[in-house]
């Protein structure tokens, strides 16, 4: 009965979402399918659907793909696959809050000391000589390479909150 409140468009919806993200599933690289840890009739599907040439063949394997989808819950699939192409919200402010922390080191002199005390293990000779190159190359206008490197080191410096869900998981 509760399928009969569902309009018709809405599971075609629903269908071709889970088709979409069987999809992605078939893009994705081995390892990454890999630590996915998907059933074994949905991995061996899409392993399947990755040999196959034929558009037709393709398309009917997606079918396939799609619903063996109903069986598993997509969202944890969803998330990953997110995290993985950068979609995801917390790896979005994850790099603004990098590119904030680039910004005022280049114009504020005591945010160094400011990253020296959130971050102890900063090197922050390392850090201070890319802020002063980055410096002398906006000043001189040659190419933003130590700006670049800067945005690096922080990176390094700085996890990423996916990150740790992903080592969990």
């Amino acid at each position: 009965m509760a399928d009969d409140a569902i309009s018709k468009t809405r599971r075609k919806r629903a269908m071709h979402d889970l088709q979409d993200l069987g999809e992605a599933l078939v893009d994705l690289s081995t390892e990454r399918l890999a630590a996915l840890a998907l059933p074994e009739p949905l991995g061996e599907a899409v392993r399947e659907a990755r040999r196959l040439k034929s558009f037709g063949a393709r398309r009917r394997q997606a079918q396939y793909i799609g619903r063996l989808m109903r069986e598993v819950d997509p969202a944890p699939i969803r998330a990953r696959i997110d995290a993985w192409e950068g979609n995801s919200r917390a790896h979005a402010a994850w790099l603004h809050d990098l590119e904030r922390w680039r910004e005022r080191l280049l114009t504020d002199g005591q945010t160094l000391t400011e990253l020296a005390q959130k971050f102890p293990g900063a090197d922050l000779q390392h850090l201070h000589t890319l802020v002063r190159n980055a410096r002398d190359d906006a000043a001189s206008g040659k190419p933003p390479k130590h700006y670049r490197a800067l945005f690096r080191a922080l990176k390094e410096l700085m996890p990423e909150p996916a990150a740790d869900v992903e080592a969990q998981g």
